[in-house]
């Protein structure tokens, strides 16, 4: 059963991440073809985003072997 937690815990991480990533590229590419001028500060933007985004899996995945180690 711990292995099932752990995998589901992992796989909705990656899947919220994975939207999550899809829409801020979206919304970054968006706003550099209305503003082709702001390119530089919303890509600097979106990376931040998007690291901030990729850590939530990366938690999931500690928590899955916190889980799968008890």
């Amino acid at each position: 059963m711990q292995y099932i937690a752990a995998s589901i815990a992992a796989g909705l991480a990656a899947l919220a991440a994975s939207y999550g990533n899809g829409h801020v590229i979206s919304k970054t590419l968006e706003g550099m073809s209305r503003q082709p001028e702001l390119s530089g500060q919303l890509r600097s933007t979106m990376f931040i985003g998007v690291g901030l985004i990729e850590a939530v899996p990366i938690l999931s995945i500690v928590v899955s072997f916190i889980l799968m180690n008890k």
